[in-house]
């Protein structure tokens, strides 16, 4: 949703030329319609992998949403249709199949849903060229980069540190683990967290499922201890703060790690989702191979965090190095550039000069 909404930022501020169609579940009505953009949901599901219980239902509900994508393009005539992947694209992308549209890939290895969807798809744009291998080679395909959310930029490591109040003179260590939080980096930290804290200071994003917990685990630490450790269940425009100000990273491995680490130059050890393993895992290992970042299983972090983050906050001159290799991969043009393949696949303006 974010890259999306990015890439949508770069291309118009008339929000009334494009529509956004989104799932009948989920908070990403709300999240929409915060920035000014119109919104309708359509009924979708998935039907790969699905149980033979679930699938008379799951069919029904692509049916009616093909039914309520044909509505929609018939009232709104958009120019260009723009892809990132999900259950609601596939009857979105049946329904119009005769106007040109654009992929975005954001993982690495795509989902079965981007493959499908790339049949549709005029145009696709990839974060990393080793995202090719799984397309046809004769599909247009360009290599952008991770387009990052606009109001990152605004943060500088001085301003970061300010706005979270962070001590200036100690190295900082962020761990999240996406917007739910992951319970086995927070418990790996808790397991350790005295003892790191002696040498960081920790900017720890908890998701709301463990937030008690860890709470209570900052009030039994001694005072000088918990004024080094900074917990919140969740951030939303100080996201890009925690980011800027810290000197390292632990977290999960989705696809964001491929635009905002390297925008911000920011060495990682990377905890792949055991549920999401496969995709997680390839994009950490790309990472990895590049030099800035460190990839560890689930099962093993707890065993490895207080080495691991002692080994580099110890050496500046390794952690410098990871730094400047996640520097080395950023694209921070990748929603401009995008927004210029929407455009020019749409046409000179279009009829409409609608997406």
């Amino acid at each position: 949703m974010y890259p999306a909404l990015a890439v949508l930022k770069a291309i118009t501020k008339d929000a009334e030329a494009i529509l956004w169609v989104g799932g009948k579940r989920g908070i990403e009505a709300g999240l929409i319609q915060r920035e000014g953009l119109p919104f309708e949901a359509i009924p979708a599901a998935g039907i790969h992998g699905v149980g033979l219980r679930a699938l008379p239902g799951n069919l029904l509900r692509l049916g009616q949403g093909l039914l309520a994508s044909r509505r929609l393009l018939k009232d709104f005539k958009p120019d260009v249709l723009f892809f990132t992947g999900g259950y609601v694209a596939f009857p979105m992308a049946l329904a119009g199949w005769n106007i040109p549209s654009v992929l975005y890939v954001p993982d690495i290895e795509p989902g079965l849903a981007l493959k499908s969807l790339s049949r549709f798809s005029r145009a696709i744009a990839l974060t990393t060229a080793d995202s090719q291998a799984y397309f046809p080679a004769n599909k247009q395909m360009t290599v952008t980069g991770y387009p990052i959310r606009p109001e990152l930029a605004h943060w500088t490591r001085e301003n970061a540190r300010q706005t979270l109040n962070l001590q200036a003179d100690l190295p900082t260590l962020l761990v999240f683990g996406g917007s739910l939080g992951a319970r086995s980096i927070n418990r790996a930290l808790l397991h350790h967290v005295g003892d790191l804290l002696q040498q960081v200071q920790i900017v720890h994003i908890t998701g709301n499922l463990d937030w008690e917990e860890v709470q209570a685990a900052r009030k039994a630490l001694p005072s000088a201890l918990m004024e080094r450790y900074h917990t919140y269940a969740y951030l939303h425009e100080e996201m890009g703060a925690a980011l800027a100000a810290a000197d390292l990273v632990i977290s999960r491995a989705g696809a964001s790690i491929l635009g905002e680490f390297p925008y911000f130059g920011l060495p990682a050890i990377l905890v792949p989702y055991p549920h999401a393993w496969r995709y997680q895992k390839i994009n950490a290992e790309y990472l990895q191979k590049h030099g800035a970042a460190i990839l560890v299983k689930d099962e093993e972090l707890s065993d490895h965090i207080y080495g691991l983050v002692n080994d580099l906050i110890s050496q500046p001159e390794k952690l410098q190095t990871m730094k400047d290799k996640m520097l080395a991969l950023s694209h921070p043009d990748a929603a401009r550039r995008i927004a210029e393949i929407i455009l020019n696949t749409a046409g000179s303006g279009g009829k409409h000069g609608r997406a």
